[in-house]
């Protein structure tokens, strides 16, 4: 399959995180008719992962990973001389077709890498979290996990983990006119995220600072009322353990205003490869949710300071080098 068509085909399939189904089963198809034995695993209604292995080898000893689900807006592909791009070409439909290929290439070379593409890894990594427990259910062998990303072809050191954090503050409605007589959400949510971003966050000498972003703030009803709801939705982007932080924003916080932690992916060191060039990935994968499938390294092409853009792309000199990278690292960690 060539990797530029099968990029493009793969964009122009909208997979937005809890949409997965119609570009798991074009995926699926292509694998199947490539001679692959490719399996289903159920998600969630019509969401669903694939495992893909060669006949000659249901337990490979590597198994390269991605998702397949992508951040809105669906943007349909398009490309120039040297770019292509739409939503999911570096994030992460390109390491898709990227990946695919490599293991076409390794398997005519005698080697049978596996292939797991997963859903979900864009709001929750609940495919990553089915997976594993997929992985341990049915004994599955594999030693490394080449898990793609767009890190533009280096191998990542480190991986920064995630903590989400929701604040919701609850009043009492009034009129406007008489604030007296009502209790105001926002002024509470206000308040505390105030003093959640003059927090000094923990840092990391070889990694970076600890990062806070406050993503989505709602609430109120109308000008002239008193707000009695507000909320907000923050990412940290993790450094370490969380045990402290956690207990700082609670205190940070106080009585007034109600904080749940719905998503904890921790943060991770991992394994890299002699003679590449390596990179910190501030941002976070499923490597955490993937602990069964065997010991994790970080590589892909694409930048991750254009995915989630509108402009996201993919440069093809990159796709091309990321197969060669891909096929690379798989041989050595095999005769290693």
């Amino acid at each position: 399959m060539d990797a530029i068509t099968l990029t493009r085909q793969l964009i122009d399939i909208e997979s937005i995180s809890g949409n997965e189904g119609a570009v798991g089963h074009y995926l699926y198809g292509e694998l199947c008719r490539a001679g692959y034995q490719a399996r289903r695993i159920p998600v969630e209604g019509e969401r669903f992962n694939i495992f893909a292995t060669s006949p000659e080898q249901s337990h490979p000893a590597v198994v390269f990973s991605t998702h397949m689900d992508t951040v809105p807006p669906f943007i349909p592909s398009s490309e120039d001389a040297t770019k292509i791009y739409g939503r999911g070409s570096c994030d992460a439909k390109g390491i898709i077709a990227a990946q695919v290929a490599a293991a076409e290439r390794l398997r005519q070379q005698g080697i049978f890498a596996g292939l797991l593409f997963v859903a979900g890894e864009e709001r929750d990594s609940l495919g990553a979290k089915v997976a594993n427990e997929y992985a341990g259910s049915q004994n599955i062998r594999s030693k490394y996990l080449i898990n793609g990303e767009p890190t533009e072809n280096r191998v990542a050191l480190a991986s920064k983990g995630t903590l989400r954090v929701e604040v919701t503050a609850s009043g009492r409605m009034a009129h406007s006119a008489y604030p007296e007589l009502g209790d105001s959400a926002i002024d509470k949510l206000i308040a505390v995220l105030s003093r959640l971003l003059a927090m000094p966050l923990p840092s990391d000498p070889e990694i970076g600072p600890c990062t806070l972003n406050i993503g989505l703030i709602e609430g109120g009803r109308a000008p002239n009322v008193i707000p009695d709801y507000a909320h907000s939705d923050l990412v940290y982007r993790l450094v370490g353990p969380t045990q402290e932080l956690r207990r700082e924003i609670l205190a940070a916080a106080g009585d007034r205003v109600k904080i749940d932690f719905p998503l904890e992916l921790p943060f991770v060191r991992l394994r890299t490869v002699d003679g590449l060039p390596t990179m910190i990935a501030a941002f976070t994968t499923d490597i955490p949710r993937l602990t069964n499938w065997g010991e994790p390294l970080l590589i892909g092409p694409g930048s991750i300071h254009v995915a989630h853009t509108e402009g996201e792309f993919i440069e093809k000199r990159q796709l091309v080098e990321a197969i060669e990278l891909y096929c690379k690292i798989a041989r050595t960690l095999v005769d290693g």
